[in-house]
């Protein structure tokens, strides 16, 4: 009864449009001061939350994502690749998943990439006669590749919540991101030959020269950043910092960044980094109170007395995650459910570097599904379409990562050969 009122109490809180931090915060105090613990517990524990080396990459790789966003290397990116591949079938279609794919591998951001690319991808696909929602959706859809393909920030969250090698995890996260990449690719070529798309030129080799050079740079920073990290060079922490620097050299030097642009990438990294770590800060406190009253072994001793198999417990965890997906964006999920639910998965010897790709193409898929998918609402904005059209776009694109999903449970070794083989 008592685990039943506590997760009620939460659940009120959230649908009370409470901010996510702030209710599981002020719950796990409430929750330490009712078992007569010290209040002083709750500011060490905040602290505790963000003393941390490995958090440090996510500012770090927002700052550089805001200055790359603000430099106009998304324009550069899209470039390069629609010379390349710009007079295949979908064409247009390609080089915006490809560009995105691209991105995702410097940011680690969703928002970042689908902001990126689309402020670029939008009038161009329009233009070329790709009908609204596709166009809106596909580029909703390719932002999520932001949080999969490695560096990826809800990874290193997830690494540090259940103590779990950050690297293996971005190693993990390759196979299953341009997997996802490849279908969406494929679903465009597919999609654009049903349409009404109008056909590009192919690019001449001087053309293809002159872009490829403009992109250089960029590309150059990704595998830096990947690069250092898999060769043991750095830590995702070291790697972001070195990546921002980067970043502000190759913008500043090719005139795309002034001071003013630099205070904006700034103030909105640290206008993210604040709401990310609040809400880091909450759940900490709310997760130190719920292990006090045995919540998460009760769930946990009530999933294995109920649910032997390993297949119908991840099925489970699927369903939950889908519809707590409709009202939690990405990160609020993660930091809620993965604490519960872990020591279960322990206990089924689920592979937790498995179980936190599978997590994250789950809530990805949250990212593009109503009512509070955050990619639907960045996509409206710089497409400045209706919300209908984005929606509609988005649904064929969630299916295929469900899809996804269910073949990284029958094919595990898509998530773990990479890490476990290349080590």
């Amino acid at each position: 009864m008592e685990t039943f009122l506590i997760i009620g109490s939460l659940i009120a809180l959230l649908m009370l449009r409470v901010p996510v931090g702030f209710a599981m915060g002020a719950l796990g105090a409430v929750l330490l001061a009712m078992k007569g613990l010290p209040l002083v517990a709750i500011p060490q524990r905040l602290f505790g939350s963000m003393d941390s080396f490995e958090l440090l990459a996510v500012p770090m790789f927002l700052l550089m994502s805001n200055v790359l966003l603000k430099g106009g290397v998304g324009r550069d990116l899209f470039s390069a690749v629609q010379a390349w591949v710009g007079h295949w079938p979908g064409g247009l279609g390609v080089a915006t998943i490809m560009s995105c794919t691209l991105f995702s591998a410097i940011s680690g951001s969703s928002v970042a990439t689908a902001a990126t690319i689309g402020t670029v991808a939008i009038p161009e696909m329009k233009k070329r006669g790709y009908d609204e929602p596709f166009t809106l959706g596909q580029l909703a859809a390719g932002g999520t590749l932001g949080i999969l393909i490695p560096p990826s920030i809800p990874l290193i969250i997830y690494g540090v919540i259940t103590e779990t090698s950050i690297p293996t995890l971005f190693k993990a996260g390759i196979g299953p991101g341009l997997l996802l990449a490849t279908i969406f690719i494929i679903y465009a070529m597919v999609y654009s030959r049903m349409g009404a798309a109008a056909p590009i030129a192919k690019a001449d080799w001087s053309e293809r020269a002159h872009a490829t050079f403009y992109a250089l740079p960029t590309v150059i920073l990704a595998v830096a950043i990947i690069g250092s990290i898999y060769a043991g060079i750095a830590t995702p922490s070291e790697s972001a910092g070195v990546g921002f620097v980067l970043a502000m050299i190759i913008t500043f030097a090719m005139g795309r960044m002034d001071w003013a642009k630099l205070k904006k990438a700034v103030e909105d990294s640290l206008i993210t980094t604040a709401m990310i770590f609040i809400i880091i800060a909450g759940a900490k406190v709310f997760s130190y109170a719920i292990t006090l009253y045995l919540i998460p072994q009760t769930i946990s001793a009530f999933l294995l007395a109920n649910i032997s198999n390993p297949s119908l417990f991840i099925l489970a965890v699927g369903c939950v995650l889908l519809i707590v997906g409709f009202f939690l964006e990405s990160l609020s999920m993660m930091l809620i459910m993965v604490p519960v639910l872990f020591p279960a998965l322990e206990a089924m010897n689920i592979d937790p570097v498995w179980f936190g790709i599978f997590f994250v193409v789950l809530i990805e898929t949250a990212l593009i599904t109503p009512p509070v998918g955050l990619n639907l609402f960045i996509i409206q904005a710089v497409g400045k379409a209706r919300l209908e059209s984005v929606v509609k776009g988005a649904m064929p694109f969630a299916l295929m990562m469900l899809g996804t999903a269910v073949l990284l449970w029958f094919w595990k070794d898509l998530v773990l050969y990479i890490p476990y083989h290349f080590r």
